[in-house]
């Protein structure tokens, strides 16, 4: 059973939403408008949101990025939008999975098991490292246990997302990841699209100070999949 808030201005299809949440023993609130979303966060522990983007008084994607602001909630979008650039973007500014409307109760349960399932922890999955330490590559180090990571001693601001990608890869530094393997065990989903890993790991790599070009921890083994390893060191001949 989850906590939930809906976030939906169409009163029919939210009915709807409540009815089938709670007959499946979920706990649902649900507004209308953003603001009203807002409120009900600050105030409220949820488990999670689901969010329309249509909404009357803010653009459903303004209300993601404010939500971001006061929260770590994960939040699937509810859409009626299909097109990519759209789509790439809500990911990136913080949605954890997305429907295009119309869509089933069922295939929104299934994305919800997944979403919550990731949001419930992943210790013991990033190479299964001692309670007392850290995963460590190079000047990084990542500890799956509390949830941190450093970069040559300075924290990192990672998302949810971000550090579960960045655990799983430190758990393999040198090995080759595929991608069907970090959809299946990063985002718990057995298809999806490679873009969302590109989205992320474009991020991580901003983050961790590099570039695709140029590479120093992830690097991209084209039509394999990605590998996380320390930077090469460059000894001068004397």
């Amino acid at each position: 059973m989850a906590r939930l808030l809906v976030v939906e201005d169409d009163p029919f299809v939210r009915s709807a939403l409540i009815r089938q949440l709670t007959e499946a023993s979920h706990t649902v609130r649900s507004v209308g408008t953003a603001l009203e979303a807002l409120r009900e966060v600050a105030q409220t522990a949820f488990d999670l949101v689901i969010l329309d983007l249509g909404l009357p008084d803010l653009d459903g994607a303004q209300a993601l990025k404010m939500l971001r602001g006061i929260t770590d909630v994960p939040v699937i979008v509810a859409t009626a939008r299909d097109d990519e650039a759209e789509i790439i973007r809500l990911l990136t500014d913080g949605a954890d999975d997305y429907l295009v409307k119309p869509f089933s109760v069922a295939h929104l349960t299934a994305r919800m098991a997944a979403v919550l399932r990731r949001a419930g922890g992943r210790s013991g999955q990033a190479g299964e490292p001692a309670p007392s330490g850290a995963l460590c590559v190079g000047g990084l180090s990542v500890d799956p246990l509390r949830r941190l990571a450093e970069l040559d001693g300075a924290p990192l601001d990672l998302t949810r997302r971000e550090f579960d990608l960045l655990a799983y890869l430190a758990g393999r530094p040198g090995v080759v990841v595929a991608r069907k393997e970090l959809l299946t065990e990063v985002w718990q989903q057995s298809y999806g699209d490679d873009q969302t890993i590109d989205v992320h790991l474009s991020w991580l790599r901003r983050k961790l100070g590099e570039t695709a070009a140029k590479p120093r921890y992830l690097h991209t083994v084209r039509g394999v999949g990605v590998k996380l390893e320390p930077p090469q060191v460059h000894l001068e001949q004397p």
